[in-house]
């Protein structure tokens, strides 16, 4: 039987950590190959890694067979059992190992004293070699299937493990084949890499661009003796094609984010012609300073002028001070050439508001890295929507890097690798190319196995998301955040200015329903503008619902907008944070409150919109029942319920390894709220990430859920995992789950779903 197989997995899974305490490759495999040795309780644990150029395996590290073997033996694709096991990408478990036709004896590794032998290819998403898993015992007969089961697991996490380990340990054997004896992270200056936290995903390159929020860091130019001789006329030329480039900018974002980009650009353009600004400038050059030096000393005069402000407003104009500086040098430099912006850098900043991350990817930044300690959940969602990779750190060293340093950002992962070595840089270009080649294409409609329909609808954030939910098919908008349009303005947009934002979400998405959800403020999104109290729980403070409740005016504008834009339209209103039925009859009320202002003042807008909420405090589900019977609908949202449920921030590291999604709490008030939901026949849907967690989608699936929200780029892999789901299976799943009281009783459970799947036929 496998051998403390719980232990292994999760002491496999913490072996990401261990390459950054490792000097090289082998030191990190070799922590591997011991822990599974030791699990296993088999004498001899080997990991072979694939060089898909020559098609070879060689021997990277070992525990049991000689260790003069590393790096010595290596064996063609198909040779031995090793090389077979890679070659037809399955696994292969020998009683008597010598037996098998395939075995190749190795002279000088003492391979023959050792008769069990269990080889397992590892795979990245199934189908990418990265090498061979083995395990050996003197024992005959000493793997079973349940071994094949439980290291075909690890070998699926050691995988992504491994390629990362590989990207990361080259930059340090790139130094030893420099002659440098002692690890990167050692030597002097830069170190190789950074980890943070992923708060949205891409892969890019580019040079360093240093924000230093804290120290209000100047603008920097080259030495005195560098300076280029700079004319009036060339310092004249870039201040026409800066302020040309920002109202092309401008017009261009209104069109492509109207929700959000309203203006972001005007204090740029109010700084550009202010006289104090250029005009200062143009003077120091009429007196000889060149054009270069010029620039930079007004900008950092205006750096200092408004980090000393007492006015917050205008600390906030720091940045834009700083961009403008930016734009204005590089339009002198390069002449217009490369239209001032950002394309080809990657900030690297303390902190940013959502405005920032906006007039970053207005200038197409490449990336962003922000030091702060945990992943801020707007600024996160706001990256998302704008496909713009971004990874929060928390070391500020970060702020010392050179600017024009070379960088690469992975921010699936949550690495910045500095100065990467080309073989680094060729590696990713492989594997974006890789995953180029695999994307899947949407279907309109969604069907289980057995025919049964489960619509996908769509999470949008910002008008922008419409094209890529379109591009994929999505059946209609489960949830539209309405918060964003406030989060980046300087104050509360009008009744007109929000109706034509959700009019163009209704003209995104033409017939379909489309379910806007009120304003939903407080806790870690805060409005710049709004007088608001400190509070010691934001997230248990004056948010969302509570927020609208008490002040009605911006509510009423707001629910008025949606109505009118909703005229004729599948218009469906949701309010967030409810947590009793009083608070759902106060919010319903404002909505009949403005159906009846909009009626006298014989203005068209929707009669009947559906009025349902989010549930997603534990105070909702015990009184389920009560909401169902005067909601129109509900929506999961499974990342607060859960947060509420189990006392835990997802956003602090400290204790986020307790936010699980499969605790039976968590499974069983689901299951509740479903319940409810189809006894009272009211329309149900999930929108939180736990909807992409494929053993989860299978519980939410069993106890009867046919509707989810997604972000639409998730919508072609979760309808292809869909196809493959049968109901009656997917019940059964539900049931054992549901029967559970313990964390561990679901991990063994899990865990062993998980070995049966990567054994079936349909993965092998």
């Amino acid at each position: 039987m496998a051998k403390d197989n719980v232990d292994l997995i999760c002491d496999i899974s913490e072996l990401a950590g261990l390459f950054e305490k490792s000097h090289s490759l082998s030191d990190f495999l070799q922590s591997a190959v011991s822990i599974v040795a030791y699990h296993m309780r088999s004498a001899v644990c080997s990991i072979y890694l694939y060089d898909d150029q020559d098609e070879t395996l060689s021997l990277a590290a070992t525990q049991g067979l000689s260790p003069d073997a590393v790096g010595r033996v290596k064996l063609s694709l198909g040779e031995g059992i090793v090389g077979k096991a890679m070659q037809d990408l399955r696994p292969i478990c020998e009683g008597h190992g010598s037996s098998n036709p395939n075995f190749k004896t190795i002279t000088g590794i003492y391979e023959e004293n050792y008769e069990a032998f269990l080889a397992v290819p590892i795979l990245l998403r199934g189908v990418m070699r990265v090498g061979v898993l083995v395990t050996q015992d003197p024992q005959p007969d000493y793997f079973h299937s349940n071994d094949v089961k439980a290291l075909r697991a690890i070998a699926s996490q050691l995988a992504v493990v491994i390629e990362n380990a590989k990207l990361l340990m080259s930059l340090r054997e790139a130094e030893e084949q420099l002659g440098v004896d002692r690890p990167l992270e050692e030597l002097p200056g830069q170190p190789a890499f950074f980890k943070g936290a992923s708060a949205s995903s891409g892969v890019v390159r580019g040079t360093a661009y240093v924000l230093d929020g804290n120290s209000y860091d100047v603008l920097t130019t080259a030495d005195d003796d560098e300076a280029m001789p700079y004319t009036l006329e060339e310092f004249q030329q870039a201040l026409q094609e800066s302020e040309i480039q920002l109202t092309d900018l401008q017009k261009r974002m209104d069109e492509k984010l109207g929700d959000v980009a309203s203006l972001i650009f005007n204090a740029h353009l109010l700084i550009l012609k202010d006289e104090g600004f250029s005009g200062a400038m143009r003077g120091l050059i009429e007196q000889g300073t060149p054009a270069d030096r010029a620039i930079t000393s007004v900008v950092n005069d205006y750096i200092t002028l408004f980090a000393k402000s007492k006015n917050p407003r205008l600390q906030e104009k720091v940045l834009d001070v700083k961009d403008l500086g930016h734009r204005l040098l590089r339009n002198l430099q390069q002449h217009g050439e490369d239209e001032g912006d950002y394309h080809g850098q990657i900030v690297l900043a303390k902190e940013l508001v959502p405005s920032d991350v906006l007039k970053f990817a207005a200038q197409n930044v490449e990336g962003i890295v922000i030091v702060q300690g945990g992943v801020t959940s707007h600024i996160s969602i706001l990256a998302r929507s704008l496909r713009l990779p971004m990874v929060f750190v928390e070391q500020d060293t970060i702020l010392e890097l050179d600017e024009g340093t070379l960088l690469l950002l992975d921010a699936n992962q949550g690495t910045l690798f500095i100065d990467p070595a080309e073989s680094v840089l060729e590696q990713y270009d492989a594997l974006l190319n890789r995953v180029d080649e695999e994307k899947e294409h949407a279907k309109p409609e969604t069907y289980t196995r057995d025919g049964t329909q489960i619509q996908i609808h769509c999470n949008i954030n910002l008008l922008s998301d419409l094209e890529f939910a379109r591009e994929n098919l999505a059946e209609g908008v489960g949830l539209y955040r309405s918060e964003f349009p406030f989060i980046v303005r300087d104050e509360f947009p009008s009744e007109e200015a929000q109706r034509l934002i959700y009019e163009r979400i209704f003209q995104g998405m033409p017939g379909k329903q489309v379910t806007l959800r009120t304003l939903d403020v407080g806790g870690d999104k805060k409005l710049p503008y709004h007088q608001h109290h400190d509070e010691a729980n934001p997230f248990l403070g004056l948010r969302a619902i509570r927020f609208s409740l008490q002040n009605r005016p911006v509510f009423k504008q707001q629910i008025r907008a949606m109505l009118r834009a909703g005229c004729d339209k599948n218009l469906r209103i949701m309010f967030p944070f409810i947590s009793s039925v009083d608070d759902f009859l106060e919010a319903r009320e404002v909505v009949l409150e403005c159906k009846a202002e909009l009626s006298r003042e014989g203005m068209e807008y929707n009669e009947n919109p559906e009025i349902g909420l989010m549930v997603e405090l534990p105070a909702a589900v015990e009184i389920i029942d009560e909401l169902a019977e005067e909601a129109d609908f509900f929506s999961v949202g499974t990342n607060d319920l859960i947060q509420y449920l189990l006392a835990v921030d997802r956003t602090n590291e400290s204790v986020s390894n307790m936010y699980v999604c499969h605790h039976p709490a968590v499974l069983r008030a689901i299951y509740r709220i479903l319940n409810a939901a189809i006894n009272w026949d009211v329309d149900v849907s999930v929108c939180g990430d736990m909807a992409l967690i494929p053993d989860m989608l299978k519980f939410l699936v069993g106890i009867g859920l046919r509707k989810i929200s997604i972000d639409p780029q998730h919508i072609p892999q979760i309808q292809s995992y869909l196809e493959e789901l049968h109901t009656e299976e997917a019940r059964r799943h539900a049931r054992s789950l549901l029967r559970f009281g313990t964390l561990r009783e679901v991990n063994d459970f899990l865990e062993q779903m998980e070995a049966r799947a990567g054994h079936s036929p349909e993965a092998g």
